[in-house]
């Protein structure tokens, strides 16, 4: 792990701002840290041998009294702009990373959902410690030293050479223990990532697992990982313990070495107070830096190895956007095979068929045969590993996705509800409808009758993932949702999964009725919704449309 890994400059520019004012700043405390020894030998030797008194030596204690100030005012610059480039990083690696993700797609990134979530939020945030206590020293790490070593060297050579000497050991440590703590943290934080993954998951389906009685099962999964996780934390931070004994012990011997050698030479009269009392004050501001930064770099390694993930996820290429316009006709599969990584089967083998505008097209056949992959194709989130997709001659590749989607209303397999009201889980298909075109559509979607039931209607406010309303209800919000968007191609999938019979039969007749005028594609099983299609296509075997 590189002290600053040059990607960091890259995806997040308040990085760069804040490298030049700690450059600057840096300078400035190296420059005061001279200075303010420079005035103490001066005033304590104008004291001890020449038996000054407070008045002479007025002016000496007013320069290191403003030399202090601002000391304190450049390190307090340093804490407030560490503070704001943190805030500045993390919003825009946030913010990049999101974005990135969305751009790859469902699944593409990959990783889970609870991985993305720990290192937009706990991952990122680790960063602080980075940019208040480590950079700020590592800044100062290669500055302090050669500007004490430059004032000392012309004063005293020797002192000068056993620094210039012992002063590349505490970073050789340094890297040597550095080497060992980055697999730590690394490790440490992919069991974190994967304990958030795995405990998202089983909050999602923990009515499930308790209905199988594998509640328990599954708590002790997660204590098994959570001791894991515990143990590492605990080993990594023993060779924090450790790796910080090993560099104040380093530090505090050179500068015992130092001293030592100052000592023997004012006794034979080979050396002056003056000069051996600015020796003294600098040197162990020539080390501080160096054991600072050695100190906290075991608090800024999880905000590392945090960023060094989101850089992995960032550097993963983006699949080919295409500019053209949407195109308008007769829609082909042709020879499309799409696999997905881990498995051995194609997700949808060999597949050929042929949709004419305004059809309504059922797609057949077993659960996993590629139904589902082929809806992922058409919005583009999944890409053909052979094979192409053409709307009207064009290949569909090199339309605009952005601009395709807008003219697809889709309901996925398991429909999404967002936290909030019914109503803006409703207008995610249309943003700007009118209050009269929701409850329209609701009505359509056979969803008006329950919601209307509710205290608060329309305005009633849902939990994650539409918590408080059953499965039933949360697919006909997301038919609502299908219906109010009024694309010319509609994808559903499932569509009537989780509804009564009663409750299917009025979506049946609501799909047909929206449907005139419509390209609709729909993955089917019951025989129900088969039938309301104009035709069927198999799925898992080659077909062509009449």
């Amino acid at each position: 792990m590189r002290p600053l890994d040059p990607r960091l400059l890259r995806h997040a520019r308040a990085t760069r701002t804040y490298l030049a004012l700690s450059v600057v700043l840096g300078l400035a405390l190296a420059a005061l840290v001279v200075a303010q020894a420079t005035l103490l030998a001066d005033g304590i030797t104008a004291v001890y041998l020449h038996g000054a008194d407070v008045a002479r030596i007025a002016p000496t204690l007013a320069w290191l009294a403003a030399v202090v100030v601002l000391r304190a005012g450049v390190a307090w610059a340093q804490e407030v702009s560490a503070a704001r480039s943190a805030a500045a990083v993390k919003r825009q690696l946030r913010s990049r990373l999101l974005t990135h993700v969305a751009a790859l797609g469902p699944g593409a990134a990959g990783t889970g959902t609870g991985e993305v979530a720990t290192l937009a939020t706990r991952g990122l945030d680790a960063l602080d410690a980075y940019f208040a206590r480590y950079l700020p020293h590592l800044v100062l790490a290669a500055l302090v030293p050669v500007v004490v070593l430059a004032r000392i060297a012309p004063a005293d050579l020797v002192a000068a050479g056993t620094i210039a000497v012992t002063l590349p050991l505490i970073p050789v440590f340094m890297a040597l223990v550095g080497m060992h703590t980055e697999t730590a943290n690394r490790r440490q934080f992919r069991l974190l990532a994967r304990l958030s993954h795995h405990f998202l998951d089983v909050v999602a389906g923990l009515p499930t697992l308790r209905i199988f009685g594998r509640a328990k099962r599954q708590a002790g999964i997660i204590a098994r990982i959570s001791a894991e996780q515990r143990a590492t934390t605990m080993r990594t931070l023993r060779v924090a313990f450790l790796s910080s004994l090993v560099l104040e012990l380093l530090a505090t011997l050179s500068v015992a070495l130092v001293a030592v050698g100052i000592g023997l030479r004012l006794v034979d009269g080979s050396l002056g107070l003056a000069t051996a009392l600015l020796v003294l004050i600098l040197a162990p501001e020539a080390y501080l830096p160096l054991r600072q930064v050695g100190a906290n770099y075991h608090a800024s390694a999880e905000g590392l190895a945090a960023a060094t993930s989101v850089f992995e996820i960032l550097e993963q290429p983006l699949p080919p956007r295409g500019t053209a316009p949407p195109p308008a006709g007769t829609m082909r599969f042709e020879n499309v095979v799409v696999r997905h990584e881990g498995r051995s089967d194609a997700s949808l083998p060999s597949f050929t068929a042929e949709i004419h505008p305004g059809e309504v097209v059922a797609l057949t056949g077993p659960s996993g045969c590629g139904k589902s992959t082929a809806l992922a194709v058409l919005l583009g989130f999944a890409a053909p590993g052979t094979g192409s997709v053409t709307v009207g001659g064009h290949d569909l590749t090199t339309v605009d996705p952005d601009e395709w989607r807008r003219g697809v209303a889709w309901l996925p397999q398991r429909p999404w509800l967002s936290t909030g009201t019914i109503a803006d889980n409703i207008r995610l298909g249309a943003p700007g409808a009118t209050a009269e075109s929701l409850r329209r559509a609701a009505a359509q979607a056979g969803a008006l009758e329950f919601i209307d039931a509710l205290p608060e209607g329309m305005s009633t406010r849902l939990g994650d993932d539409g918590a408080g309303l059953s499965a039933g209800q949360r697919q006909r919000i997301a038919l609502a949702r299908v219906f109010l968007r009024d694309a010319p191609l509609v994808l559903l999938d499932e569509p009537t999964a989780n509804l009564d019979a009663e409750t299917e039969a009025g979506i049946l007749a609501a799909i047909r009725t929206h449907a005139a005028g419509r390209t609709v594609i729909m993955a089917a099983h019951r025989p129900a919704l088969i039938a309301v299609a104009d035709r069927s296509i198999p799925v898992g075997r080659t077909a062509v449309a009449a």
